[in-house]
């Protein structure tokens, strides 16, 4: 076979399947027709060829040619962008939504874990001192827990809190796949521990200090690790109680939903880090940070109640679409 005789025979058909290739979105149906016709001819083509062994760089051509073509027939060809939009307006807010009492439950838990922590501590000063000498805590108080926010470059700062908390949170998550008790305990040793703090700071009269610098972030920071925990106890419970499901499939649907929140948490978070990073240390007026943190609480409210309450009623469960299917059971 001369190979340039059949590439020049052919040349009009691969430069045509090119063209369609290339405007894949914008065809007509009698195009779409044409572009599967000669996406099968030039796939016959490319087997000539390539067994010819005469053209390596037509073989080339021609195999990027169908590669490209086989993606236009058979490829999704659903945006990237609108999956990462649809995600954010439709599964994670399901999600938040359908498991809402379990963090809200969460959150009532651990604000009475934190607040029995610091009353207690302040009521008992032996317990107070027992955490550090008199020294130690003056220095924190009165110099240490305010420079915490600004001894870092503000950008540096707010990726490091970040990350810690995204771990705290996915951690907090993951651990309900083992009964939900590692989750119980990554709550517990954190509303303890920001009781410890508050304790210190009121006891030393400087609770404005501790509240002016606590609340622009951590009202929505702490929101996130509460949602985490609630789901991951609701992932443990699960494991307990499956319902009319099979163990193995209530823990696939739950876990499958758990990392929905697992990622959507990341940006929260991600939120909350730019607002510790940029505004808790370094905006002077308390009101205006405070405010700054409280006008993100209630935007996430808001985003839950209205998008979640939507998606969730239009059947959004923060499965995948194309989740294994479930056989049937007794």
């Amino acid at each position: 076979m001369d190979i340039d005789v059949f590439a020049a025979a052919h040349a009009k058909e691969w430069d045509r399947l090119d063209r369609l290739v290339g405007r894949r979105r914008r065809l007509s149906g009698e195009e779409i027709d044409e572009l599967v016709e000669l996406y099968q001819r030039v796939s016959t083509h490319l087997s000539v060829v390539r067994s010819s062994g005469q053209d390596p760089a037509l073989v080339g051509r021609l195999s990027a040619l169908v590669a490209r073509a086989r993606s236009a027939v058979t490829g999704a060809h659903s945006s990237a962008w609108r999956d990462v939009a649809g995600f954010f307006t439709r599964v994670f807010p399901a999600v938040l939504y359908r498991l809402r009492w379990w963090w809200l439950a969460v959150t009532l838990g651990m604000v009475l874990v934190s607040t029995a922590t610091a009353a207690w501590l302040v009521n008992t000063p032996e317990a107070l001192y027992a955490l550090g000498s008199p020294e130690d805590m003056a220095r924190y108080v009165e110099h240490d827990f305010a420079n915490y926010y600004v001894e870092n470059p503000a950008g540096s700062f707010a990726a490091r809190v970040w990350t810690n908390n995204a771990w705290i949170a996915a951690v907090a998550i993951i651990s309900g796949a083992f009964l939900g008790l590692p989750t119980l305990y990554v709550l517990a040793t954190n509303g303890v521990a920001l009781g410890q703090v508050a304790a210190m700071m009121i006891a030393n009269d400087r609770a404005g200090v501790f509240f002016g610098l606590i609340l622009p972030h951590g009202l929505l920071e702490l929101t996130a690790v509460f949602v985490a925990g609630g789901v991951g106890l609701k992932l443990g419970w699960t494991i307990i109680s499956p319902g009319d499901r099979t163990r193995l499939r209530a823990l696939g649907e739950e876990g499958r939903a758990a990392v929905a929140v697992a990622l959507g948490l990341v940006v929260v978070l991600f939120i909350s880090g730019l607002i510790e990073g940029f505004v808790t240390g370094w905006v002077d007026a308390v009101w205006l940070r405070i405010g700054i943190g409280a006008v993100a609480e209630a935007l996430f409210f808001v985003y839950v109640y209205t998008l979640g309450r939507w998606a969730y009623h239009e059947g959004e469960t923060g499965d995948l679409e194309n989740a294994p299917a479930a056989v049937p059971v007794a």
